[in-house]
This record gives C-alpha cells, sequence and structure tokens, in this order.
C-alpha cells in the first residue's frame, strides 16, 4: 500500500497545518517564545544522554591474582610413544574412523566453541583457544580431504598436538615449562571428545579396539589424576584466584550510547560531541541536575507556570491526579542521583542519607514511577540509568537548602530542562523519527512496562525519549499526543505511508501491560482517561484528527478514482485508519452532512471516471471502421464488460461499499446501459452491411453474441432492477436460431439415412456370451439418430432462450423436423424388415427351380392328398433387432418430450395465440387415419376354393398409397390395419383385393372407391364405411380425419403413432409367419380328427331335434386334448427361444400379445362367423367340440400366463390375457345352444338398452355441447354413408406413452362397460330360421345410426354459430 499511496498524494502537502492556539480553550503553561532550531533541540538532547552516563551504575571487572609458584611435574609419556601405538595397525579397519566422523567432530567441537558442551571442563577459555585453533586447520580444504579418505586416528591427533603446541607456549618465558603439562592436558580433553562422539553415534560397536586405545592414551595423559575443570589447573595450571575493581570513567563518546545515538540522530560528528562534552562537562554534573529537579520541585510546590498548574487542566482533580504522582517521581530521581554520586548527599546539610522504607509503603503505589523503580537494578533489560534496589524514605533530604537560580520568569532557571520541554520534545522526537524512519536497519524496539513494541523507533531511540521526558517531567499523554502531531506532519508531508501512520496509533492506542503483574500501569490508565489530560493535550488530539481525516478523505479520493484500473491500488489500510483510528475515536466529531457531500462527489467522478473507462474498452475493442465490425468485436466488448464488472465485484467482496459509494454499482449503471444501445446499434449495422453484400453472418457467432448479452441482461437486471434492457436481444438474434433449425431440417433426413446405411443392426456385444441388458438390445442407428436429435434439442435449451413463445415456436419446428425424421427412419427399418419376413424358404427356393410342368403336378398332388405342411420360420436376429429399435425409440422420444415440456410449450403458442378472426389463413393439410379392418364373402380364386386376399390402396393418378399383408385361405379376413394419408383437399382413393399366388400373376378379387372429402369430416369423428366390391363381396373401413396443425403435442403425436404403427406391423409380420400354423392347429379339421380317434358318436340328426338335449357320447381325455396342442407349443417354444435371444422383455411380451390376438381370433373363426345381416354356411359345433375348443383356450391360456413354480408370471399379464374378446369368447358359451327365440328375445332386449343408453349419453352431450357417440355399424345404405363411431384413437391423444396408455385404458374400460348384442347376431348368423330377424335388425340401426348423424350435424353446427347461415348475414346484425 505504502508506494502506491504515496504516489497518489502528489508533491504538496495535504493541507496546510492550523494553528493549535485557535483550538485551545485555555492558555498553555508551556508558551513557545521562539523558534527551536536543530542545534538548540542537540544541546539539549546532549545534555540529557550525558546525563544519563553520568548517573548510570559503573561497570565493574574481573581482576586475576596470581597463585604462588609450584613445582611442574611433566608426564613420563610423549604422544609420539603414545601414535606409534596406532601407526603399528594402520591397516586395521577397526582403528580408523568410520565414515561420517569428521562431520560429527566438526560439530562436537563448534559447540565447545560457542558453550553448548554439557561437560564443564570444556568451559575453560584455554581450552576454547587452542580447539579454535585445532578447527581453523582442522576446516582446511587439503587437510580435510586427507582425513575424510584416510580416517587415520594418528593424523588427527599430530594435528591437534601440533596446534596446541604453537598456541599454548605463546607468551610464555623461556624457562618456563609449564605450559607443556597443559598440552597433554588439552590432547587428553581432545581424546575425550572424540571418544563421547564414537560413543553418541554407536560406533564404539563396531570398532572396539579403537575404543579401547583412545581410552588407554587418555589415562597416560592423566597419569597425574589431575582435574582439568578445577579453579587451580586455570591459567596454564598456576592457578590463582579473580577480585572485582570499578572501571573509571573514560568519558569518552564511544562509552555513551545515548551520546551516541545523539551523534547520529542530529549528524553531528564524533569529535564535535566529544568537544562539546568537554566544554560542557563542568557545567552538566550530576549536582546541577539535583538542583534541576530540587528547583522545580519548588516550582510545582508554588503552583507557578514553570511547571503544569491547574489552569492546565480541565477538571482539578485532573490536576491533583497528576500533581500527587509527580511528587514521589521527584523523589526516586534525586534518590538515583545521589546513589550515583554519594558525595552530593555528604553536602547536603540538615540530614543524613534518606532511610529504606520496606516494599509496599505508600510510595510505591501512589507513585507512576514505582514500578520502574523496581526494574531499576537491571541495567542491561530496561536501559534506565536510575538504580534503586528498593524504595527509599526520601522524608530526611532536604530539597530547598539551596536558593533558586533565577526568578519565575528566567527561562535559564535549569541546567538540563529546556525553556519549553513541550515544544524541544516535539523537536527532539521529530529528529529522531526522521533518522529512524530513514534507517533501513531498523529492529522493532523490546516491549516494555511502559513501552509496548513497535517499529517506528529504534530501541537506543525509545530509550533517549524516554530519558528526555522523564528529566523534563513531559507527562505520558503528553508523550503520545506530541507523538501523533509529529507523525500528522509527516504523514501530511508525505514522509510516512499508512502502514507507518497505522502502527503509530497502535503505538499510542496499546497501553503498556506489566508482565509479572498481568496489569496494565499506572500510566496507560492515565492515558486513556482524558479527563486526566490537559486542555492543551486534548485540543490538539482534536487537531490531529481532523486534520488526519482530511488529509485521508482526500487520499481515499484519489485512490477511489483508481479503483476500475487493471491494478488498482488497495483501499483496505486506510479504510482500516479511517474506521479503527479516527471514526472509533469518540473526540472526533464531523458532520454527516459533510460525509454525504463528500459521497456524492465521489459518485459522481466514479461514474465520470466509469464513462472514461468504457470508452477505452470501446476504443480498444471495436475497430474504427464500420466495414470491419462483426459480431466477434461486440462479443469481446461485452466480455471486456463483464471481466471488468466480475473483478470489480470479486476486489470489493468483502466491502462493498466505501463511504456509502458501491464502485460495482456506479461502474454497471454507466456501463450497462451504455453497452446496451452501443451493441443494439452494432448488430444491426453489422447484419446491414453483410445483407448489403448479400452475405450472411455465420450462425455461430449469433449463438456466441446473444449467449454474451443475455449474461449482460443478467447483470443488468440485478444491479438495475428498476431499469429496461436498451432492446429486445431475442427479436434481435432469432433469425439466427430458425436459420439453424432450417439447416438441420435440411439435414435431419440425411442424417438418418446415413445411420441406417450404416448400421449392420447387430446387438453390440463384446463377448458372444455376454447376456445383454434390455436397454442394450439395440442397434447404433436409432443411437446415432437420438443423439442428433437431441444435439439438436440441447442446442437451442443451451441458449438459455428468454423469450417463452419464440422458445415454444423453436421447438415446435423441431418436433417437426424430428418427426419426419423418425417417419424415414421406421420407413427405412420396415423396408428392411419385410424384406427380411418375406424371404424364401428353402423349400420354397426348391419349388422355384422347377419347370411350369412340375410346379402343377406338385400343386394338384398336394390339393389330392390334402398337404398342408407347415414348417417353423427361422427369425434373423436383424430382424428382430429392427423390432428392439423401434421400441427403443418410442422409449427416447417419449424421455424427449418430458424434457422438452411440450404441454407447457403448447400452453405458451396457445396463450399467445391470437383471436380466430385476426389468424391468418393458410392452407389447410388434413390427415386422414383409414383403417382397413376386414372383408367377406370374397370371391375364392385358388383350387382349394379358398383365396389368399391383400388390399392395395392407391389414388386416382394410380398411385399406390399403401399395402396390407397376405391372409392366407380365407374368404372373410381380418386385417386391422391403419396408415395415414395427408391432404389439402378431396381425395378419391381405390381400394384393390388382390389374391396372392406363388405361381405367376396375382389374381384380382375386387375393386371399390371411396372420396376423402375434407368437408365430410368437419366434426373430426370416425366414420366405418362397408364398401361393394365390383365382383361380389364387401370391405370395411375405418376413416378418421384430423386437421394437421402447426403445433408441437400434433407433432410428436404423429411421430408417435408412426413409431406404434411401425412397431405393430413389424409386430404382425412375426405373429403372421406363426398364425398359419395357429390356424392349421386350431381348425375344424383338427377337431374331426381328434373326434374320430376310436370315438363313436352320431352325427346326423334331423332340423327339428338339433336344440333338444342330446346324449353326448365319452370323448376324449383331458391327456389326448393336451396332446393335440402339443405341437403348437412345441412350435411356440422354438420361435420364442429364438426371439428371446435376440428381444427385450417388454418386445418380446408385445409379440406374445400379439399371439394371443391371434388365437382369439382363431377360436372365435371356429365358434362364430363374422358379423353380418346375411346367413352364413358355417355350421354351429356339437357340444363336445365346444368343450375342447374351450379346453384348447385354456390350455392356451396357461401357456401364455407362464406361471413359474414359485407362482410368478413369466408371460403376458393376466389383465391383458383377459381382454374384452377373451370375456366374450366366455360368454359366447352361455349363449351358444340357447333357442333362437331366446337369442332374439334377449337380442332385442340388449338393442333396447343400448338404445336408452345411448339416448341418455345423447342428451347429456346435448346439454354440453358436445357430439354423440354410437356404436359398431355394419351394412345397408348407412355404411355407404358412413356413420360417426367412437373417437378412441387420435393424433393428439398419442402424443406421449402416457396419453396413449390412458387412452388403451379407456377404451378397455368401456368395452365391458358398453355389453351388445353383436355375439348374438353372430350365433344367430348360423340359425336359418333367424334370416328375416338379422335384415330387420340392420335396417334398424341404419335408422338409428342416420338419425344420430343428422343430429349431431345439427348440433355442430349450432354450436358453430349458426353454420352456413352466419355468412349471409349483414354485419351489422353480427
Amino acid at each position: 500500500m505504502s508506494t502506491a499511496s504515496t504516489r497518489s498524494r502528489g508533491n504538496n502537502p495535504r493541507f496546510s497545518s492550523l494553528q493549535q492556539n485557535d483550538r485551545l480553550q485555555r492558555q498553555s503553561s508551556y508558551t513557545r517564545k521562539r523558534a527551536i532550531t536543530p542545534q538548540d533541540a542537540y544541546l539539549y538532547a546532549l545534555r540529557v544522554a550525558y546525563l544519563c552516563y553520568l548517573i548510570q551504575p559503573r561497570q565493574k571487572r574481573l581482576q586475576h591474582v596470581a597463585a604462588p609458584p609450584r613445582t611442574i611435574y611433566r608426564s613420563s609419556t610423549s604422544v609420539t610413544d603414545l601414535v606409534k601405538d596406532f601407526s603399528l595397525i594402520r591397516d586395521s579397519k577397526s582403528t580408523r574412523f568410520p565414515h561420517g566422523f569428521m562431520t560429527e567432530l566438526d560439530k562436537r567441537i563448534t559447540g565447545v566453541l560457542l558453550g553448548k558442551e554439557k561437560m564443564p571442563e570444556y568451559s575453560d577459555s584455554l581450552v576454547k583457544r587452542t580447539f579454535a585453533v585445532f578447527l581453523n586447520e582442522f576446516k582446511a580444504p587439503q587437510y580435510r580431504k586427507s582425513m575424510e579418505k584416510d580416517r587415520r586416528v594418528e593424523d588427527l591427533l599430530l594435528i591437534f598436538f601440533s596446534s596446541a603446541t604453537k598456541e599454548l607456549q605463546k607468551g610464555k618465558a623461556l624457562g618456563d615449562d609449564s605450559w607443556k603439562l597443559m598440552v597433554d592436558r588439552h590432547v587428553a580433553l581432545f581424546i575425550r571428545l572424540v571418544s563421547s562422539t564414537l560413543k553418541d553415534h554407536d560406533w564404539v560397536r563396531d570398532r572396539p579396539e579403537l575404543s579401547n586405545r583412545l581410552q588407554t592414551m587418555e589415562k597416560k595423559l592423566l597419569m597425574h589424576d589431575q582435574d582439568l575443570a578445577a579453579e587451580s589447573q586455570r591459567n596454564g595450571g598456576a592457578g590463582g584466584s579473580t577480585i572485582e575493581v570499578e572501571v573509571p570513567r573514560s568519558y569518552e563518546v564511544k562509552d555513551m550510547p545515548l551520546v551516541l545515538a545523539v551523534s547520529r540522530i542530529f549528524n553531528i560528528s564524533y569529535p564535535q560531541v566529544q568537544s562539546d562534552i568537554n566544554n560542557n562537562k563542568t557545567v552538566w554534573t550530576e549536582k546541577a541536575a539535583l538542583q534541576d529537579l530540587k528547583t522545580y520541585q519548588t516550582y510545582l510546590s508554588l503552583n507557578t507556570k514553570k511547571t503544569l498548574n491547574s489552569e492546565d487542566f480541565d477538571l482539578e482533580d485532573a490536576y491533583e491526579t497528576w500533581k500527587k504522582s509527580e511528587i514521589p517521581d521527584l523523589s526516586q530521581m534525586m534518590l538515583a542521583i545521589i546513589q550515583s554520586n554519594p558525595d552530593l548527599a555528604k553536602s547536603t546539610p540538615g540530614g543524613s542519607l534518606p532511610q529504606f522504607k520496606p516494599a509496599g509503603g505508600p510510595t510505591s503505589d501512589s507513585s507512576g514511577y514505582s514500578d520502574m523503580s523496581r526494574k531499576m537494578s537491571d541495567q542491561s533489560e530496561n536501559g534506565s540509568s536510575y538504580v534503586i534496589d528498593q524504595p527509599v524514605d526520601m522524608s530526611a533530604l532536604n530539597l530547598r537548602d539551596e536558593p533558586l537560580r533565577g526568578s519565575d520568569d528566567d527561562d535559564s532557571s535549569y541546567v538540563f530542562i529546556p525553556p519549553d520541554p513541550r515544544a524541544f520534545y516535539r523537536a527532539i522526537l521529530k529528529e529522531v523519527l526522521t533518522y529512524d524512519l530513514h534507517n533501513q536497519e531498523l529492529q522493532p524496539t523490546e516491549a516494555t512496562t511502559e513501552i509496548p513494541s513497535i517499529k517506528l523507533l529504534s530501541k537506543q531511540s525509545a530509550e533517549l525519549l524516554n530519558e528526555i521526558a522523564l528529566r523534563w517531567r513531559i507527562p505520558n499523554f503528553s508523550r503520545l499526543i506530541l507523538f501523533l502531531d509529529v507523525i500528522k506532519e509527516k504523514y501530511q508531508h508525505q514522509e510516512i505511508d499508512l502502514d507507518t501512520l497505522d502502527a503509530a496509533f497502535n503505538y499510542v492506542k496499546e497501553p503498556p501491560t506489566d508482565k509479572k503483574s498481568n496489569r496494565m500501569s499506572n500510566i496507560g490508565a492515565a492515558l486513556f482517561d482524558r479527563t486526566k489530560w490537559t486542555v492543551a493535550d486534548y485540543a490538539l488530539n482534536q487537531h490531529i484528527l481532523s486534520s488526519l481525516h482530511d488529509a485521508l478523505l482526500r487520499e481515499l479520493f484519489e485512490l477511489m478514482l483508481l479503483c476500475f484500473d487493471t491494478k488498482a491500488p488497495p483501499l483496505g489500510p486506510i479504510m482500516y485508519v479511517l474506521n479503527n483510528h479516527i471514526y472509533d475515536d469518540p473526540i472526533f466529531s464531523q458532520s454527516p452532512e459533510d460525509l454525504d457531500r463528500f459521497s456524492g462527489q465521489l459518485r459522481d467522478s466514479l461514474r465520470h471516471r466509469a464513462g472514461e473507462v468504457y470508452r477505452e474498452l470501446l476504443a480498444k475493442n471495436i475497430p474504427d471502421t464500420k466495414e470491419e465490425w462483426e459480431f466477434y468485436h461486440v462479443i469481446q466488448l461485452g466480455k471486456a464488460v463483464v471481466k471488468l464488472a466480475e473483478r470489480i465485484q470479486k476486489r470489493y467482496r468483502k466491502n462493498p461499499e466505501i463511504m456509502g459509494v458501491n464502485p460495482l454499482m456506479v461502474l454497471v449503471e454507466e456501463m450497462l446501459p451504455a453497452y446496451a444501445a452501443d451493441a443494439r446499434d452494432l448488430v444491426a449495422r453489422i447484419m446491414d452491411v453483410a445483407q448489403s453484400k448479400g452475405e450472411e453472418v455465420p450462425i455461430q457467432d449469433g449463438f456466441d453474441l446473444y449467449k454474451e448479452l443475455v449474461e449482460i441482461r443478467r447483470i443488468h437486471a440485478d444491479a438495475l432492477p428498476g431499469r429496461q434492457f436498451a432492446f429486445h436481444i431475442e427479436g434481435l438474434l432469432q433469425d439466427f436460431v430458425w436459420r439453424w433449425i432450417e439447416m438441420t431440417d435440411a439435414n435431419l433426413v440425411g442424417w438418418v439415412e446415413n445411420a441406417v446405411k450404416q448400421d449392420s443392426f447387430s446387438l453390440g456385444s463384446e463377448h458372444p456370451d455376454q447376456i445383454l441388458m434390455d436397454d442394450e438390445r439395440h442397434s447404433v442407428s436409432v443411437v446415432d439418430i437420438f443423439r442428433s436429435f437431441n444435439q439438436s434439442i440441447e442446442q437451442i435449451v443451451n441458449l438459455n432462450w428468454d423469450d417463452d413463445l419464440q422458445y415454444a415456436k423453436f421447438m415446435t419446428t423441431l418436433s417437426k423436423a424430428i418427426g419426419v425424421g423418425l417417419s424415414r427412419y421406421c420407413e427405412l427399418v420396415e423396408q428392411k424388415f419385410s424384406k427380411e419376413m418375406d424371404r424364401l424358404t428353402p423349400e420354397q427356393e426348391a419349388a422355384a427351380r422347377q419347370t411350369r410342368q412340375e410346379k402343377w403336378m406338385q400343386l394338384a398332388k398336394d390339393a389330392w392328398s390334402n398337404k398342408e405342411k407347415i414348417e417353423p420360420f427361422q427369425f434373423l436376429p436383424e430382424s428382430l433387432v429392427k423390432l428392439n429399435n423401434v421400441e427403443y425409440a418410442t422409449l427416447q422420444l417419449d424421455k424427449l418430450e418430458r424434457e422438452i415440456n411440450v404441454d407447457a410449450c403448447a400452453e405458451v403458442i396457445q396463450k399467445h395465440a391470437p383471436p380466430p378472426a385476426q389468424r391468418i389463413r393458410k392452407p389447410d393439410n388434413y390427415v386422414f387415419t383409414i383403417k382397413i379392418i376386414e372383408a367377406e364373402d370374397l370371391k375364392a380364386c385358388d383350387m382349394n376354393g379358398l383365396s389368399d386376399p391383400y388390399v392395395v390402396l392407391g389414388d386416382e393418378y394410380q398411385k399406390r398409397l399403401a399395402k396390407t399383408r397376405v391372409i392366407y385361405g380365407n374368404l372373410n379376413p381380418r386385417w386391422d390395419e391403419t396408415i395415414d394419408i395427408t391432404t389439402q383437399g378431396p381425395l378419391n382413393i381405390i381400394a384393390t383385393i388382390w389374391d396372392w399366388d406363388t405361381l405367376g400373376d396375382h389374381d384380382c378379387v375386387g375393386r371399390t372407391s371411396l372420396k376423402l372429402d375434407p368437408s365430410h369430416f368437419r366434426d373430426f369423428m370416425p366414420r366405418e364405411y362397408w364398401l361393394d366390391l365390383d365382383t361380389q363381396g364387401r370391405l370395411l373401413l375405418r376413416v378418421s380425419m384430423e386437421g394437421e396443425r402447426d403445433d408441437i403435442q400434433f407433432y410428436f403425436g404423429k411421430a408417435f403413432r408412426t413409431l406404434k404403427r411401425t412397431e405393430r406391423d413389424m409386430t404382425r409380420k412375426i405373429t403372421d409367419k406363426l398364425s398359419a400354423y395357429i390356424h392349421h392347429c386350431l381348425s375344424r379339421r383338427a377337431l374331426r380328427s381328434m373326434l374320430s380317434r376310436g370315438i363313436t358318436m352320431s352325427s346326423v340328426s334331423s332340423y327339428f331335434q338339433r336344440n333338444r338335449p342330446q346324449s353326448v357320447p365319452q370323448g376324449p381325455t383331458q391327456r389326448d386334448v393336451t396332446n393335440a396342442l402339443e405341437p403348437l407349443f412345441n412350435y411356440f417354444n422354438d420361435n420364442f427361444a429364438i426371439m428371446k435371444q435376440t428381444l427385450t422383455d417388454s418386445a418380446m411380451v408385445m409379440v406374445m400379445t400379439r399371439l394371443w390376438k391371434e388365437v382369439l381370433a382363431t377360436i372365435e373363426s371356429l365358434l362364430v362367423p363374422p358379423l353380418s345381416d346375411k346367413l352364413s354356411q358355417q355350421r354351429p359345433l356339437t357340444q363336445q367340440e365346444l368343450d375342447i375348443v374351450f379346453k384348447w383356450l385354456q390350455l392356451l391360456f396357461d401357456f401364455f400366463h407362464a406361471v413359474d413354480d414359485e407362482g410368478e408370471s413369466c408371460g403376458v399379464p393376466i389383465d391383458i390375457l383377459k381382454s374384452p374378446k377373451y370375456h366374450e369368447l366366455q360368454n359366447l358359451n352361455f349363449f351358444y345352444f340357447e333357442t333362437t327365440e331366446n337369442l332374439i328375445r334377449t337380442s332385442e332386449t340388449m338393442a333396447s338398452a343400448t338404445a336408452a343408453r345411448q339416448q341418455a349419453e345423447q342428451a347429456r352431450l346435448n346439454r354440453l355441447s358436445t357430439p354423440a357417440a354410437v356404436g359398431h355399424q355394419f351394412g345397408g345404405a348407412a355404411g355407404l354413408l358412413g356413420l360417426p363411431t367412437r373417437r378412441t384413437k387420435t393424433i393428439m391423444l398419442s402424443r406421449n406413452l402416457g396419453t396413449m396408455k390412458k387412452a388403451k385404458e379407456e377404451k378397455r374400460k368401456e368395452a365391458q362397460a358398453d355389453p351388445n348384442d353383436d355375439i348374438i347376431l353372430r350365433i344367430l348368423r348360423m340359425r336359418p330360421e333367424a334370416e328375416r330377424y338379422l335384415k330387420d335388425r340392420s335396417r334398424q340401426k341404419e335408422r338409428l345410426a342416420a338419425a344420430a348423424a343428422a343430429e349431431m350435424i345439427v348440433r355442430q353446427s349450432l354450436n358453430a354459430g349458426g353454420g352456413r347461415m352466419t355468412s349471409i348475414l349483414p354485419k351489422s346484425v353480427r
């Protein structure tokens, strides 16, 4: 902070200082008579520093007293002889030092020199000197390298012996041999250190011989058993003792620490300082200092202006407190002077020296210096010049035995105290701070009971200021206030930074703590009680805070203008100082209006600065030439704005508001509206330029721009909630989304075709034996196309388009494209599937290779022998995978429908749709759904008296529209196949029924036509048409129409229906391969075959005996019935085993369900003929045959339900098996052998109930204004017109799996709740006596249906507002 904040303040002082006297409420006793020069300050500081030298205790030193000389004893063994013992075993590894020993020995010797060695014998100075000399040689590179390599003991001992010999013989007389014994001793100490090092690192265990020899050598060197640590062995063994003697004063500056500090602070040379000391030492004496204290005490007693008096304090109590603390302090200081020079006490008449009092007397607690007095004996720790071991009774000391020097107005009445102590102290403090702040080697002071640790002043500077304040009697609070005043001045003149200012405030605020008693001293308590301050200090403190506040605000203002820069200076330090040192101070007073004015000016300046920064970003990111503008430049400008806003938000996250101004809010209020307006103009200009050039802006550029603009709009909304964004982004950029959708729509079908082309339709299992889960039993093509669909949807979703209506329209158009893609996929997959399913069997291929004559001969032979051999069909895994793909596509489409939230999109579009009168009329597209249900009484085209019919639908231009599957060997086929035809107007369709032949051309069974006119289906209700063929027989079609709408629900419903229809058709093709064998096994011929196996029964009865109860002979057993179906069950199991390897569980259930329906239809055809108004040639079954059929039904039911040993169903669920058709068959058993009269009576009863129910329903629908619904119709003129039926299957009800399931469930419930007499009419077709009733019942149904249709048309016309009549009414009437 320091560098940046210092630069930002400029060159001139912040504010000019105010006159202190203008703020003072009372006149201070310390008046300024003249300016204080540095020389004056220097001289008075020098006096105090010199006095400190005079009164400090004199140093003492130890002096050695030699002992009488004694006889020297020399060791009989020389070192050379001892080393020879090691030389003899030079090659022995055990006598060498281990690796790493030299390093550890180096550390050990260094510890001896540093005094860290625990053994006392190594603390002798002479031993340390000998070891130091050896260490120098030991560290020599050439010697150290040799020792590390050889590690020989004798080399190490010889070098130490040589070093010790040279060192110990220095300064000895020629005949003095006392040093020789010391050499042996020092070598012994060295060997002892080596042995200790080996032992500490556990090297002795590996080298026992080396350890033993070292111990032997040490004992030989110490053969006289002398204690090397004994005092008698010191000084080279000469012995002796030491005594303490006082060091005389040198009066040299070098011995005066505080004088040296003054010399450095005032930059006075050493000789000059020495000269000043020498010239004034006769005046600057202890006696003069003592006299100053006596004079000051006299002035204090007389309450003169030479000291602080009651007028300087606001409260009298404050003055008394200060005065009470001054008296014992003066006594302590005078006693310290007398102790330093006892002669002063002798010259004092009228009494003896002061008497000591025990600690705890009244002086020790009342004086502010009592704690200091207890510490004065420790000179090295507190640096004080007053040494008193304990409190002293000063009552016997006469302080007024000498006359005063001068009068009250004489400024020269003191020697050491200046005329204006406060001003002189401030001047010296300023010089001290100036010096210490420029001192790079400044170390923090040590915390004491009076001064906390601080880095502002050096230790000697703090001691000097403390001595000056004590000598001049400057109160502690005055010292700190003057210290703050100097700090304020230096901060205003840019000489210190904020960190120093903060440290100064902390120095002032932190009261000194007594470490031993853990309590605040009296000085600290008085310091923070401003009621104890002088008026001058209080006023000066207010002035300091006000001046610093103005300066800090000016600096804060300048720093805030840089807050938008890349590397903005931090504001935390300056705010910390303001909040913690200015605003938290209770004596600081500032009006709220001034702060509000400052905040307003700051906000205006920041807003102007934000505009400048935005213009800089605009110039940096936007080219000058308009033709060069691109979306990229707008994006980069937006990113720059967002990045700057994020940086400012992060920068001021913890403190968003500074002096009531939020930099981020100022920035966004200025930048975001400006960017929004510029972005709008830039985008419009870029698009105009591209259009004029005939080019298109890349779609991705538009998407990137939208994302950036939306992010900026979000920030704009969060920061400026009440302010509208400059333009509607979605309206400006929606063309890019439409272009992308058009491109996707154009490519989607190609993606589908490529996916199908590259797919082998095999299961993607890496291991053949691995069992795949259901969600893995599909090929890659369906995954690829849905990945494409999802990517297309995600592209729009990831834009986070913020216009619901446009988003819903986007999804609607994409849904249409997805539906087209799925339709194409179903078409391609179904083509491949049909080709695989229609492949020739091996028998058919062999027959194809026969000649024409051979084919006719074989056909005639089979017909003569009535051979119908049916082989099981071998399904290809590829075909079954295609069915899994369609099922997987259905599930994925349902998932996609939920993710898109189709209903919400449709609701949004419906909500914003204009009224019908204002809607733009578009060409209507209509979707006709044609269900080819069944045909009856067809012409036989084959030699066996049957046909193999299939239906082809085409238009009037002979274009094929659809083709059904082939129903083999049936003149009353039922297809139940559905197709969709889209048209914009009326369309004539032609239905042709063909007979499929293996050989030659297919024969035409018959033709019929139907006109699809949208005007006939305005009620959108399904209609059924019985169309007579041009040959014989008729065809039943069910036709419904829906208006193709630009609706997302419609498109999804159409796609779902396409998938389900494809799935249904593919399932039907699979079951058709099995249906022939089903018909073979469940046929009347199979019944006759069972009854002819050794069973005798009468098969001829007269017409009148038909309805009488007959005795039924013993029929086939249950085992015979079961065995009859055994081939069918085996056939199913063989085919199911193939399917189970590939199909999913749900697809398997679907195939089995379809087979179950085929079984029910086959059994129904055994029992009764189809519904018609004509008699049937089919004869009814006997009771025995009926029982067999129902036993078959139960066996097949159990087979398809497939209950295991634990009772769990593994096949088709029971609710599917018990379908309405199944219940009809169960009811048929009840009516099958009833008399014709009872059946007709029951039919009339049921018809009446149905008519009544329909009338009630019609009345209810009339109240609700909805179309009525009637039941199934057949035959006659009404069939030609087409009668409305229930609207059970629509595209809107197929928009997802949920709606499809719901519609199917409702259909099932309606079928169960709406019984009819159709089954009775079908039984009556086998009763010739009921021919007239069948015709009457048919005409009755036609009349009811025609009446219902007419009423429905009238009601719909009324609901529409009068139908055509309204079109001719005048506008005024409307």
